[in-house]
């Protein structure tokens, strides 16, 4: 039995029959798709198994790609898997402390006042034992109360200036911001301790938990929390 032509469908004869494309063709119908130019073996050009000329041939681009369903499913899977291993880490290191979280700006401010107070107290104490130990040498053959008067007056002259560096500190200026990024998709939060955004949302604030995530405060709503790293820019 003969086949049939793969464009116009009737019957071909072994004797004007084209085998190309696993189909069949008669030499007239074995023509490109766009400019029905008549094609040969030589000069065609196949695409899902149609003919097509050199000029016609139809050429992908990067930009027809990014948009395809397999694409997309495959950045929702990306984007589920990040979730997935971040909730992981989270458990396994529910409870312990993070060092990311002792060396921000605020902590090292409150571990150099710790560090002052308790350098203060260590004068303080040397200052009394030196004190303690001088005042024996400089007693008057004749005590009498108003000979102890200057060794306190003195003593209280030591002890007045050491408080100033506690309250200096106290007033020292607020940590600095931190960096800035920029958002560049929407994300929308899905545990307690992750914060939402829109694109073009200011996140401030931030701190690099791991290669995947961040913490910070979204400059817009206020909302702190952890965010994906690859849905943010730096600015």
């Amino acid at each position: 039995m003969n086949p049939l032509c793969g464009r116009c469908n009737l019957v071909v004869y072994p004797t004007e029959k084209v085998n190309c494309l696993d189909k069949y063709w008669h030499k007239g119908c074995f023509s490109c798709e766009v400019c029905k130019m008549t094609l040969s073996m030589k000069n065609y050009k196949g695409f899902e198994k149609r003919p097509y000329c050199n000029a016609h041939y139809p050429r992908t681009g990067f930009t027809c790609v990014a948009d395809t369903p397999e694409n997309l499913r495959l950045k929702q899977q990306s984007k589920m898997q990040s979730q997935v291993r971040y909730k992981e880490d989270f458990e396994k290191n529910k409870g312990k402390c993070f060092s990311v979280v002792t060396d921000t700006p605020e902590m090292q401010r409150i571990k150099k006042t710790q560090d002052q107070i308790s350098n203060i107290k260590y004068h303080e104490e040397f200052e009394k034992r030196k004190m303690g130990g001088e005042v024996p040498q400089h007693q008057p053959s004749n005590p009498s109360p108003a000979a102890y008067q200057p060794p306190a007056a003195s003593q209280n002259f030591h002890y007045e200036p050491t408080p100033e560096p506690v309250r200096q500190a106290a007033a020292a200026p607020p940590p600095s911001a931190g960096k800035r990024y920029r958002a560049v998709y929407d994300y929308s939060a899905a545990d307690e301790d992750e914060v939402s955004f829109v694109d073009g949302d200011v996140i401030v604030d931030v701190q690099q938990i791991d290669e995947g995530w961040m913490y910070g405060r979204v400059e817009r709503t206020g909302q702190q929390g952890m965010l994906p790293a690859n849905y943010v820019e730096a600015i």
